[in-house]
């Protein structure tokens, strides 16, 4: 592929005659510097690191300028970070091209000035109504310092970061598998959204493709003997909620796949809907050409209730290892695939994996509990961070396994992690921590299997979630915060009280006591949607600065201020209240791609 990747542009005064001169070995080294930082921190989805492209020569002018954007322009360069130590003449070198993410470095110095500069291309791109981020180093450092500063580091990571991100979804798709599942406005793919934010195509196929592939043999039978045989060594089933149950005759007549050939179905229908997605050059060996191309997928979601699951096995197994890190063939990247197709919480996965490389874990945002409540139920006192009240977070069995907390860092604290650094005993802890019940026929009378555990780590987690609010438009909810753990006596007490064969996280937000932070409640009571999407790490800042660079405001959030990095003219829109400034900037500037 074409990868998206970062421009540098290295500005320099334009004066020949010995200033210029004087300043093209610092002015390069900053560029070099800059770009081998974002290299050797930055990977994409894929695991290889963030590719950077440095003008050929520092830039002073605008026939340099123009020299670079050429270079740029067959690059696939979707950002640019202009970089300086000096004044240069800010309309004669600025980015014009209305499509990059613009970022600008001036060295904060007292030999050269920078911040000169970067104040009078920051009003530039302001008036030329190009948002532009302003990164300004808070320490003055001697002009033979080639250092980055940490301050200035980590904005550049967080511009590179969410920049990448933008590049690496344009032109891909959202592919969705049926339509709106029992009634979820979430559901409905707003192709205008797609398009116009993420730069994404839509796509739709009925769900019946699937059946026509397992009926024909539209996939690489030897993948899936081998999936098969992992999922037999590797996926436990646990109990099984229809035992003893007096099911009514609609329910028994209903299942048309044998209860015993449940997995053989999931299997194939997983394998199905990945070649779907991201096409199998196998299938063209076989003959299946169209089939083998597949659909240039970042993401999906699958339909399943009701006119699937009601007679056909459910699609948790396949959400759930689309997700996750791993599946039979090892370390894998995760797929945002999103249950009951809800493409606001699918939309939502995606932005959340591009900025963590983590699996997206998919939830209902289902119950609060009070510690009142825990107490009267289980007769203990919560403690440690349950003692502010807890969310329970918890789906039907399509979360990723990452999800259990059962992967190891270096210190040994339950994590997850990046798909290239899970390690087989990661991989083996996380399929030991979970069991695959059988599906409540009450629920999905075509039976399958969910993924059943309880996350079994205290992590820092981010919670997001898109919404569609007429008269506003697109926005995103974050909730910075933290699985917990609770004793086991009151963990089994609380979950056996809503369906015992799917997966649990406890989460508590962290608390700012203003606004929708104010307490654990108030989170629950803002919340704008029944699903939501948890990722590894407080990754709030950064998913602030992908939305601002998308154009889609933020509606609440429990970031430090500090740590808020959008472009700087959103300033001008007010600098008191930074949450109406980012409403009203994101409504002047429009959609990215609009």
């Amino acid at each position: 592929m074409i990868y998206p990747k970062i421009g540098i542009r290295p500005i320099i005064d334009g004066r020949w005659g010995g200033v210029r001169e004087s300043l093209e070995n610092k002015t390069m080294t900053m560029a070099e510097n800059a770009a081998a930082l974002i290299s050797s921190s930055l990977k994409y989805p894929d695991g290889t690191p963030v590719q950077c492209v440095i003008s050929d020569t520092t830039i002073g002018g605008g026939a340099e300028s123009a020299r670079c954007q050429e270079k740029f322009s067959t690059n696939n360069v979707v950002a640019t970070l202009s970089v300086t130590p000096c004044w240069c003449y800010g309309m004669e070198t600025f980015d014009m091209d209305p499509m990059t993410i613009k970022a600008v470095w001036g060295f904060n110095g007292t030999e050269r000035p920078g911040a000169v500069y970067l104040a009078a291309v920051m009003a530039a791109y302001a008036q030329k109504g190009l948002p532009a981020f302003s990164i300004y180093g808070h320490d003055v450092q001697d002009l033979t310092d080639n250092t980055i500063p940490s301050d200035v580091s980590e904005k550049i990571l967080r511009f590179a970061r969410s920049a990448i991100a933008v590049g690496w979804m344009k032109n891909k798709s959202y592919v969705n598998f049926g339509g709106v599942s029992m009634g979820i406005m979430g559901s409905y793919c707003d192709t205008n959204v797609f398009q116009k934010f993420f730069g994404i195509r839509t796509e739709w196929l009925d769900m019946t493709e699937i059946l026509r592939r397992i009926t024909i043999g539209i996939y690489d039978h030897e993948e899936y003997e081998k999936a098969l045989k992992w999922v037999k060594e590797n996926c436990p089933e646990g109990f099984d909620l229809n035992v003893g149950k007096d099911l009514p005759e609609i329910i028994k007549k209903s299942k048309v796949v044998p209860a015993d050939q449940d997995w053989e179905f999931v299997v194939k229908m997983t394998i199905i809907m990945h070649d779907i997605l991201f096409g199998n050059p196998k299938l063209n060996e076989l003959g299946w050409h169209e089939e083998a191309l597949g659909k240039n997928a970042i993401a999906g979601g699958f339909q399943g209730q009701r006119q699937w699951t009601d007679w056909l096995p459910n699609a948790d197994f396949s959400e759930a290892i689309m997700a996750t890190t791993f599946d039979w063939n090892g370390p894998k990247p995760p797929v945002p695939f999103a249950t009951e197709n809800d493409t606001l919480n699918g939309a939502s996965m995606m932005l959340g994996t591009l900025v963590s490389n983590t699996a997206p874990c998919f939830h209902d945002v289902r119950t609060y509990w009070s510690p009142e409540a825990y107490e009267r139920v289980t007769g203990e006192k919560p403690s440690g961070l349950a003692a502010q009240g807890f969310i329970h977070m918890i789906n039907s069995g399509a979360t990723a396994l990452d999800g259990t907390g059962a992967a190891k860092d270096a210190s040994g604290n339950g994590c997850m992690k990046p798909w290239w650094e899970m390690t087989e005993e990661d991989i083996q802890a996380c399929l030991k921590a979970t069991d695959w019940c059988r599906a409540n026929y009450e629920y999905f009378r075509g039976g399958g299997f969910s993924s059943h555990f309880k996350t079994v780590a205290n992590m820092p987690v981010t919670l997001l979630r898109l919404n569609i609010v007429e008269g506003v438009g697109l926005v995103l909810q974050i909730a910075e915060g933290h699985t917990i753990t609770l004793p086991d006596k009151a963990h089994n007490i609380l979950d056996l009280r809503t369906d015992r064969s799917w997966p649990t996280t406890w989460f508590t937000p962290v608390l700012t006591g203003e606004g929708a932070f104010k307490d654990t409640y108030s989170v629950m009571a803002n919340w704008g949607a029944n699903h939501g999407v948890s990722i590894y790490g407080h990754r709030g800042a950064d998913l602030i600065t992908l939305a601002s660079m998308l154009r889609i405001p933020v509606s609440m959030h429990n970031v430090p201020k500090e740590k808020i990095f959008r472009p700087h003219s959103w300033a001008a829109f007010g600098t008191i209240d930074q949450q109406a400034a980012d409403y009203s900037a994101c409504k002047h500037y429009g959609p990215i791609y609009s």
